[in-house]
């Protein structure tokens, strides 16, 4: 599946590349991931699975893997960047992400550098085996990926394809656990019960640097920087009216262990559970006030 080239590989896809930062063997880079990331776009990963890179950052025990399945071809840009070709574009995304491996000591990023039409095409297997090849030699014990409720639907597309592979590995090697996380629709609508939590408040210096990594993005129009730490704060803040802050950042996430353990479960359904519990808890709220 993969060939070695001192600290950057091959792996199945022609445009993809697998980059160690730390220059260690293949071998051993893939057996100590412990939290692997699973992405759709170039910096999708620094703004929704923080938690895993600074639970991994400077621990000898852990190890943060990260996976971009799209090349970034498609992004907006602005300013520098607003005549720069997709294949241009998509060196440079490529480039800035390794950028933030590097500064975020992961111990491995793959970028599959797949079009986001195979993400969200229901009938292109490609991008669901080639998640299932990395996540059979990687054995993490939590996966972050997009939630399902997510805005963007190449970012559906590669939640659904990480569940669909996860779901294929044989039951002893999936995951512990499996989270979906928030950027294109913050996950505050979640009933408090259903909000899987996540303290993100330490290494605030990372964060800033990781996220300002991705100049192409945020010079060319998006401040993704200052919008992501802002709904980390604004997250923390508006957690409980009556209850002084937990932490000064926190993101929140939708479990998706369940989807996992049980292959059987219809995806449409769970989160449809979950809103019609958001229903249900604002519906009643209003209820009870207009009597």
């Amino acid at each position: 599946m993969m060939s070695p080239g001192g600290s950057c590989y091959r792996i199945r896809p022609v445009k993809a590349d697998i980059f160690i930062p730390d220059g260690v063997p293949f071998a051993k880079a893939v057996r100590r991931i412990t939290r692997l990331g699973i992405g759709a776009h170039q910096d999708d990963l620094e703004f929704m699975a923080f938690h895993g890179i600074a639970a991994c950052h400077a621990n000898k025990r852990e190890w943060f893997g990260g996976v971009t399945c799209t090349d970034g071809g498609g992004s907006a840009r602005a300013g520098v960047y607003a005549k720069f070709t997709d294949s241009r574009m998509i060196a440079i995304r490529r480039g800035e992400q390794k950028a933030a491996a590097m500064a975020g000591g992961y111990g491995i990023m793959i970028q599959l550098g797949h079009p986001s039409g195979a993400a969200k095409s229901p009938s292109d297997t490609a991008l669901k085996e080639d998640l299932k090849e990395i996540l059979a030699i990687c054995r993490p014990g939590i996966v972050y990926t997009h939630n399902l409720a997510d805005k963007h639907e190449t970012h559906v597309g590669v939640a659904v394809a990480a569940l669909q592979a996860l779901r294929e590995l044989p039951k002893a090697r999936r995951p512990r656990a499996v989270w979906g996380c928030e950027v294109w629709r913050g996950l505050d609508w979640l009933p408090d019960e259903d909000k899987v939590l996540h303290d993100v408040s330490a290494h605030e210096n990372l964060a800033a640097a990781l996220n300002g990594v991705f100049d192409s993005q945020i010079a060319g129009g998006k401040r993704y920087d200052l919008a992501t730490l802002g709904r980390r704060r604004a997250n923390a803040t508006f957690l409980a009216s009556h209850a002084t802050d937990r932490a000064e950042m926190l993101s929140f996430a939708m479990d998706l262990t369940p989807l996992v353990a049980d292959p059987s479960l219809d995806m449409v359904e769970y989160v449809r559970g979950y809103i019609r519990r958001f229903e249900t808890d604002v519906v009643a709220k209003l209820s009870r006030r207009l009597g």
